[in-house]
C-alpha cells in the first residue's frame, strides 16, 4: 500500500506542477477582469457592448487572439490527426488492407469543409443562414412553451429550467423533422450528400445515404432509408453504419444543444449553432476515414445509391403528429437518463470521496490541483485518464483535463451530460482558452457511448434480425470509431481556428 500511496504522489505532483501555473495565470486573469465570463471569451471583449452588430457578435469565439502561434497550434494538430489515425490503425483487422486513398480524400473532405466553414465569408454566411434558422426555430419553441407554462419560463425569475428550456425544442425539432421527411425535403438532401460521398471515397450506395443521413437523423432513423439492404451489407459497410450513428447526432437534439450552450443570449446561439452544423456534417467523412481503416472495404461493392421509402404518416398532419410523439418519448427518456445519471455519479463520487479520504488521497489531490478537484472523484480520474490524448490533439494546456473529463462523461453516460458540464464550466469561467470550448463542442457532438451499443443493437437489429450477431460483435468497434471520427473533427477544427 505503501508503494501504490507512493507512485500516486509522484504522478499528482507531477501534474500539480502544470496546474501550479494555471492556477497563477488564471488568478491574474480573474483579478483583471470583473466577471469570471471575461476570461472566458477574452479574445473580443468589445462584443459585449449593445451598439456591436451581429456579426461583431458572431466572432466571440474566433481565438484569433489565442496566446499559442498559430505554426505550434497547426504542428499540434497534424501530430493529434496522425495520432488518431494510428489508434484505429492499431485496431484495424487488416492493415494491408486499408485503401489509403480513402482515408486521405477522407481527410481532405474534412480540412476543405473546416477551412470553407471557418475562412470562406461565402460558405460560412451559408452556415450563418442555417444557424438562424436553428435559433428561430428555437424561439418558436420557446412561444409553444410559454403557453403551457407561463410565467414558469421567465428565467430572470425562476433560473434555467433544464425541464422546460430544453426538452420542449426536442420535441419540436422532432415534429419538424418529421414533415421534412414526410416532404421529401431531407431525402433529397442526403440523396445529393451520399452521390458525392460514393464518387468521392468509393463507398457502396447503401452505406453512403446512411453516413449523410446520420447528419440529419439518428442512429436508429437513418438505416432506415436503407432497410433493404441491411441484410446484405458486409462487416466493412455495417461498421461504417454505426460509426457513422455513432459519430453524429440527430436534429433534434442538435437544436437542444445550440439552447444549452448559447442560453438566452441570440449571437452566442448563433455561434454555436455554426459550429454544432458544421460538426455534424464533419463527422460524416471523419466517420469513413476511420471505419474504414478499422475494418478495411475488400469485397466489391453496389455503388448505386437508392433511398428506401420510408412511411412517417399518411398526411402532412399525420407525420407532424407521429414525429411529436416521438419526440415526446426522446425527451422523456433524456430527462430521465439526465436524472439517473447525475444521481448515480453524485453516488459513486460520495464513494471515491471516502476511500479517498480513507487513503488520504484527496488532501493530495487538492494540494497538487490547486484546488481544481476536491478529492478522488470521476471527474478527477476522467480528466488526468484522457488529459495526454486531449493534448495531443491540440487542446490548450491548461485545459486538458477538463475537456478529459468531457469525453469520459460522453463515454459513459451520453453527449447531453458531456454538453451539460461543458456550459455549466463555460459560465463558470473555467476554460483558459476559449479554443477548448469549441474543440469540446465539436468533440460531444456524437452518440458514442456504451448506451448507443444497445440502442443500435435493438434499433438496426430490428431492421435486418439476420445482422444481429454481427452488430452486437461490432459495437465496440463502432463505439470506438464513433469516438475517434469525432475527435478527429475537433482537431482539424482546433488547428484551423
Amino acid at each position: 500500500m505503501k508503494k501504490i500511496l507512493a507512485l500516486f504522489s509522484v504522478i499528482i505532483a507531477f501534474s500539480g506542477n502544470v496546474h501550479a501555473q494555471i492556477n497563477s495565470q488564471a488568478d491574474s486573469a480573474i483579478q483583471s477582469s470583473d466577471t469570471v465570463t471575461n476570461v472566458v471569451l477574452e479574445v473580443e471583449p468589445p462584443v459585449v457592448k449593445a451598439e456591436n452588430s451581429d456579426s461583431d457578435k458572431a466572432n466571440i469565439l474566433t481565438l484569433e487572439g489565442d496566446a499559442e502561434s498559430s505554426i505550434w497550434t497547426v504542428l499540434r494538430g497534424l501530430l493529434g490527426m496522425i495520432v488518431l489515425v494510428f489508434i484505429a490503425w492499431v485496431f484495424s483487422t487488416d492493415r494491408r488492407a486499408i485503401s489509403w486513398k480513402v482515408v486521405g480524400a477522407g481527410l481532405i473532405i474534412q480540412l476543405g469543409l473546416a477551412l470553407s466553414i471557418l475562412h470562406i465569408p461565402l460558405v460560412r454566411g451559408l452556415f450563418e443562414i442555417v444557424g438562424r434558422i436553428f435559433t428561430k426555430i428555437l424561439d418558436f419553441t420557446k412561444i409553444g412553451s410559454e403557453f403551457l407554462f407561463r410565467g414558469f419560463m421567465d428565467i430572470e425569475s425562476y433560473g434555467f429550467v433544464f425541464a422546460l428550456q430544453i426538452l420542449p425544442t426536442v420535441i419540436f425539432f422532432s415534429a419538424i423533422t418529421s414533415v421534412l421527411f414526410y416532404l421529401g425535403i431531407i431525402q433529397r438532401i442526403v440523396y445529393a450528400l451520399a452521390w458525392l460521398m460514393t464518387k468521392a471515397m468509393k463507398l457502396s450506395g447503401a452505406e453512403s445515404l446512411s453516413v449523410a443521413g446520420n447528419i440529419f437523423l439518428g442512429q436508429t432513423e437513418a438505416p432506415l432509408m436503407i432497410k433493404a439492404y441491411l441484410d446484405r451489407m458486409n462487416k466493412s459497410e455495417m461498421l461504417l453504419v454505426m460509426t457513422g450513428g455513432m459519430a453524429t447526432v440527430a436534429g433534434g437534439v442538435l437544436a437542444a444543444y445550440i439552447g444549452f450552450l448559447g442560453g438566452d443570449d441570440p449571437a452566442q446561439r448563433l455561434i454555436f449553432a455554426k459550429h454544432l452544423l458544421a460538426a455534424s456534417i464533419m463527422a460524416a467523412p471523419g466517420a469513413v476515414v476511420i471505419s474504414k481503416v478499422l475494418i478495411p472495404q475488400t469485397e466489391d461493392i453496389n455503388e448505386k445509391v437508392e433511398v428506401s421509402h420510408v412511411n412517417v404518416g399518411s398526411n402532412l398532419l399525420d407525420a407532424m403528429s407521429n414525429g411529436t410523439t416521438e419526440g415526446l418519448k426522446l425527451a422523456l427518456n433524456i430527462g430521465a437518463m439526465l436524472l439517473v445519471f447525475f444521481a448515480f455519479l453524485a453516488m459513486v463520487n460520495f464513494g471515491l470521496g471516502e476511500v479517498g479520504e480513507l487513503l488520504g488521497l484527496n488532501k493530495l489531490i487538492v494540494n497538487a490541483t490547486g484546488g481544481n478537484y476536491s478529492g478522488l472523484s470521476f471527474e478527477f480520474l476522467f480528466g488526468y485518464t484522457f488529459a495526454p490524448l486531449m493534448w495531443l490533439i491540440g487542446v490548450a494546456s491548461e485545459d486538458i483535463t477538463l475537456v478529459g473529463r468531457l469525453l469520459g462523461e460522453k463515454l459513459i453516460a451520453s453527449e447531453f451530460v458531456g454538453y451539460e458540464s461543458l456550459a455549466r464550466l463555460k459560465s463558470e469561467g473555467a476554460f483558459a482558452s476559449s479554443r477548448s470550448i469549441i474543440m469540446s463542442t465539436y468533440m460531444l457532438c456524437g452518440f458514442a457511448n456504451f448506451a448507443s451499443i444497445g440502442i443500435q443493437i435493438g434499433g438496426i437489429g430490428g431492421l435486418a434480425p439476420s445482422k444481429r450477431v454481427l452488430l452486437s460483435e461490432l459495437g465496440l468497434r463502432a463505439l470506438l470509431g464513433g469516438t475517434l471520427a469525432s475527435l478527429l473533427s475537433a482537431t482539424i477544427v482546433g488547428m484551423l481556428l
